[in-house]
């Protein structure tokens, strides 16, 4: 088991969200759906703010909620992410 994040495996969960980024559609325009967008482009950013300042356990907790949160939005069918049926586990 690793106790610290190396600077390639967060890079590699960077690659991961913004992969996520480009495949994600959101298809149902509500409220919700748009709160729930942001919040993963607000977590995306802080993720960026974290590894800048060398803080990479901050970073990739970040990106793995940007990345849930954008999961939860394609299994509850606000977001659209047939693009890539790999990259996330909604149908």
């Amino acid at each position: 088991m690793t106790k610290t994040i190396s600077k390639e495996r967060l890079e590699k969960e960077f690659a991961r969200t913004e992969q996520a980024f480009k495949i994600v559609r959101v298809i149902v325009k509500t409220k919700e759906s748009e709160e729930l967008f942001d919040s993963a482009k607000r977590y995306y950013a802080d993720a960026k703010y974290f590894r800048d300042k060398g803080d990479f356990a901050s970073a990739f907790g970040a990106l793995n909620y940007s990345f849930g949160l954008l999961d939860g939005g394609a299994k509850l069918k606000f977001f659209d992410v047939s693009a890539d049926k790999e990259l996330f586990t909604a149908d």
